[in-house]
């Protein structure tokens, strides 16, 4: 056990390394992710383990999900669901199509069940990639919704597709409607499963007050619907994200400070996963080059580098005509979704392919052997084409997505910002308007009044027409929050002092500093 201390050390200190990198060289982290695992790769010293896919499959991926599933809007989901069952369903399977039929022609010793397996291997996206780029440029609404929609479903059909696949060269019998039906069943069932258990949790949040139990059940909810839906033989991936989009949109149940500090914590566990994940691209690229590095290792190569350029052409040819002609066909459909995507967002989209660490662990997962012990055919290759294809995607298209951005001239739409700013609106008004009434009723002290100022110059800013009363209104506004922080951070350091002193133990130091902290929380601006 303590043979695995310097490994768990090299990857948590490659974290920590990689975010100032990144933020400095405006390299995607990502990327810097995958090149800092490189280098631990070849560091003197640390252990070498082969990744056991479990870790990511079983253990990363259904937190990660359940994480993605929160942060994504049920309602945009419902509005661009089209495009997003394109691209999740549709460009999935004819991935697994054109690679099956490619892999056969370039490797045609490989059975087609294999073929097809690997197209199923390469068919997810891995948009945490796309996303680290495209919200730091703020591209359109419209756009973030449908790679987020489909990051969250193509992980659960590839990884389906996957599961089929290698049934069928265990089984050495293919049936179209055999393989038809257990689509259905696998992908039905996850569905199912994710309900059942997305009601459940849904309710039980509802029994909770405290944040460590709301947190620990939070960890229990995602791991329980992959569990379940993995012992009925359906899809684990589908049951995670149906599960997390359910409790998500009864979140509103639990108390508000319990809320805050469980996006927080989530937020940075599922930063770390994620992290892990790229970093362990990086540490896996030596050994599956050392394990090919054959006679065919150069022949590998090229099948990899031209199966990279098929699955960028699949999604290029896949996505513009997706994108236009049922909007034409259909004018209601047109109006649904806004009209016409942008020729601009629709050709970022279709660059949006990069391969990650859901493909890696899936070619990790096909069994050494099949059932009467002779090897799985092509398992090596199957590995070493994927990461090829995986380091290929991430460092060209993932290199050339902010260029491509700027290039473009892509612009974040204001459909966003007008609805938070009118959001906003909404709340002051709503909130001064009850401290009206509760001080008709009541007898307010002279705080309460100066609180309902402050409101009201709030409410300037956004709504005021005249440009000198808003101008006049952010004034005061940052007069105020300014003369809240000086206190505040006189406070802190009275708060210090008083426990270096010895005059308050460390644990009376941590509450009182903890509710300063909550009441300076939103006059501090967004660290985004």
């Amino acid at each position: 056990m303590l043979d695995s201390l310097p490994v768990l050390v090299a990857l948590l200190a490659s974290l920590a390394i990689s975010a100032p990198i990144a933020r400095r060289t405006g390299v995607s982290p990502p990327i810097v992710l995958a090149l800092v695992g490189l280098a631990l790769a070849f560091l003197p010293g640390l252990p070498r383990r082969a990744l056991d896919p479990d870790l990511i499959l079983v253990v990363f991926l259904p937190p990660i999900l359940y994480a993605d599933a929160f942060q994504t809007s049920w309602i945009d989901f419902q509005r661009w669901i089209r495009p997003i069952v394109m691209l999740a369903v549709g460009l999935v399977a004819a991935t697994i199509l054109v690679i099956g039929v490619l892999t056969h022609a370039l490797l045609p010793e490989l059975p087609w069940a294999v073929c097809f397996t690997l197209g199923a291997i390469l068919s997810p996206t891995d948009t945490v990639a796309v996303q680290s780029v495209i919200e730091k440029l703020r591209v359109p609404r419209r756009m973030t919704a449908i790679l987020g929609g489909e990051s969250l479903v193509n992980d659960a059909t590839g990884l389906v597709g996957v599961q089929i696949g290698v049934a069928v060269v265990l089984s050495g019998a293919f049936e179209a409607s055999e393989v038809a039906a257990r689509f259905a069943l696998v992908a039905g069932g996850g569905i199912v499963v994710g309900i059942a258990v997305g009601f459940a949790f849904a309710a039980l949040n509802r029994a909770f007050r405290a944040t460590p139990p709301l947190f620990a059940l939070s960890l229990v909810a995602p791991y329980c619907a992959y569990w379940i839906a993995a012992k009925l033989g359906t899809s684990g991936v589908l049951a995670v994200v149906v599960a997390g989009f359910l409790v998500s949109w009864r979140i509103h149940v639990i108390p508000a400070a319990a809320r805050v500090e469980l996006y927080s914590a989530w937020g940075l566990m599922a930063w770390i996963l994620n992290g892990l994940c790229f970093v362990f691209i990086g540490l896996e690229a030596p050994r599956v080059v050392r394990e090919t590095a054959t006679g065919a290792g150069a022949d590998l190569l090229v099948v990899g580098l031209v199966l990279s350029g098929a699955v960028v052409a699949v999604r290029v040819l896949w996505v513009f005509p997706g994108a236009y002609l049922p909007l034409w066909l259909s004018p209601a459909l047109r109006r649904r979704e806004g009209g016409y995507p942008s020729w601009r967002g629709v050709t970022l989209v279709s660059w949006c392919g990069v391969r990650g660490m859901v493909s890696l662990a899936a070619a990790l997962a096909i069994p050494t052997t099949l059932g009467d012990g002779t090897p799985f055919p092509g398992r090596q290759q199957l590995l070493a084409v994927a990461l090829c294809v995986i380091l290929v995607t991430l460092f060209v298209q993932g290199l050339s997505m902010a260029p491509l951005v700027r290039l473009l001239g892509i612009r974040g739409d204001e459909d966003s910002e007008v609805e938070v700013r009118a959001a906003r609106e909404q709340l002051l008004e709503a909130g001064i308007h009850r401290l009206d009434a509760f001080c008709s009723e009541t007898s307010c002290p002279l705080s309460v009044h100066h609180w309902r100022t402050a409101m009201a110059d709030e409410l300037a800013t956004l709504r005021a027409e005249d440009e000198e009363q808003r101008k006049e209104a952010h004034a005061r506004v940052a007069v105020s929050r300014a003369v809240r922080s000086a206190v505040a951070e006189q406070q802190a350091r009275e708060l210090l002092a008083l426990r270096d002193s010895g005059r308050i133990n460390d644990k009376t130091y941590l509450t009182l500093q903890l509710e300063l902290d909550r009441e300076r929380r939103g006059d501090e601006p967004d660290p985004g």
